[in-house]
């Protein structure tokens, strides 16, 4: 996956936006928080998306993948695909949609609605 097919996809997630921070990484947040970050890869293209408990323990044993450097040391669940063969294009794109709903999940009920990221009961009068 090239950084633009990273931005591309990324892009199609609900409420998600997109800055460029920290040493001009390709970040991506739904509302305030970042749930996927496009650099950082020691000259290498790098993705690091945050996962369950049980994928960080799979994730980071193999080749390709390892605990996200600065987030993972902080103990964070944060994973980041940085060589081959890591993940495939498809994979990757299945764990960038379960970061962006982990993270969505952390927002208040009310910031979700906001968002769009959750459907309200109807009224019954």
């Amino acid at each position: 996956m090239t950084y633009d097919d990273f931005n591309a996809y990324c892009a199609t997630l609900k409420a998600s936006n997109h800055v460029v921070q920290w040493h001009g990484a390709d970040v991506w947040k739904v509302g305030p928080k970042v749930f996927a970050i496009g650099g950082w890869g020691d000259g290498q293209p790098a993705y690091t998306f945050k996962v369950s408990e049980l994928s960080y323990e799979v994730l980071r044993q193999q080749p390709g993948l390892r605990p996200a450097p600065y987030l993972a040391s902080r103990g964070f669940t944060w994973i980041q695909h940085y060589a081959e063969p890591g993940l495939s294009e498809d994979e990757l794109k299945l764990y960038l949609a379960e970061s962006h709903r982990i993270v969505s999940l952390g927002l208040s009920k009310k910031k979700q609605r906001e968002l769009g990221l959750i459907q309200t009961e109807p009224r019954r009068d």
